[in-house]
């Protein structure tokens, strides 16, 4: 896709889905205890899910992103450790990778030795400026509060010449496709969860909300808008055409 875009930078990555929670103000709360409730069951969902493919792709979206030995790493939303744990297969050295995270039950579930793990949010990361050669995130745009914020921390606390790598899933183009997952995500995933899950009703829950989050956010466009807006260049949204088209990696550059 072009670096450049005719779109509107974005605040918010969806309005509040008040199914789940009031408002905005709650949404943070809602959000937190959800993933702290259900941390138990997300690794063994996201193999199922995955077919046992999430580290290989989740290894070749860093590197097609710049990601190579040495580079110090931020992963922000990092969760059980998904993408981190790439991370540091990539770059050699535990010490090199920092995860943060605003669910102290979903760090608690990661087996990272070595691995910096900071409790904070994507709109307020708790390191120093220029910091970091790359900064990732896995899944978590749909996640948090202020798409606006969180990417302008992003470029803070890079370095210059940084790049950055965002691993999200849009919903498919075609409205046929948009009806099939939709019926995946929302009613088989969720009866797969609550019957291999601990937590049986929450991460059932979890997956529920997982698809809401995926229909109403902002589109592809705005995202790289609000790339742009944020100061990045080289901003594009890549897609492996060797796998699912509704997995995209947004790549960015801090300038130099």
């Amino acid at each position: 896709m072009s670096a450049k875009t005719t779109s509107l930078p974005a605040q918010a990555p969806h309005q509040p889905l008040t199914d789940y929670y009031a408002c905005e103000a709650e949404r943070a709360g809602f959000v937190r205890e959800m993933f702290d409730s259900t941390a138990v069951d997300y690794d063994r969902m996201e193999t199922i899910l995955g077919l046992g493919t999430g580290p290989w792709y989740r290894g070749q979206a860093l590197q097609r992103a710049g990601l190579a030995p040495g580079m110090q790493v931020v992963d922000v939303g990092c969760g059980t450790g998904l993408v981190t744990r790439e991370a540091v297969r990539i770059t050699g050295s535990a010490a090199c990778v920092t995860g943060v995270d605003p669910s102290p039950g979903m760090m608690a579930q990661a087996d990272l030795p070595g691995v910096t793990l900071l409790e904070g949010r994507a709109e307020a990361i708790p390191l120093p400026d220029a910091s970091a050669d790359f900064v990732s995130m896995g899944y978590a745009l749909r996640h948090i509060g202020d798409l606006s914020a969180a990417f302008a921390e992003f470029h803070r606390v890079m370095k210059p010449g940084a790049r950055l790598c965002l691993l999200e899933i849009t919903c498919p183009e075609s409205r046929l496709g948009r009806v099939l997952l939709k019926a995946y995500m929302k009613s088989f995933v969720p009866l797969l969860a609550f019957v291999v899950g601990r937590q049986k009703r929450g991460t059932s829950r979890l997956w529920r909300y997982y698809w809401d989050t995926i229909e109403a956010c902002v589109p592809p466009a705005r995202v790289l808008a609000t790339l742009e807006a944020a100061g990045f260049t080289d901003v594009r949204r890549y897609i492996d055409t060797r796998g699912l088209p509704i997995l995209a990696e947004y790549q960015a550059v801090k300038p130099g």
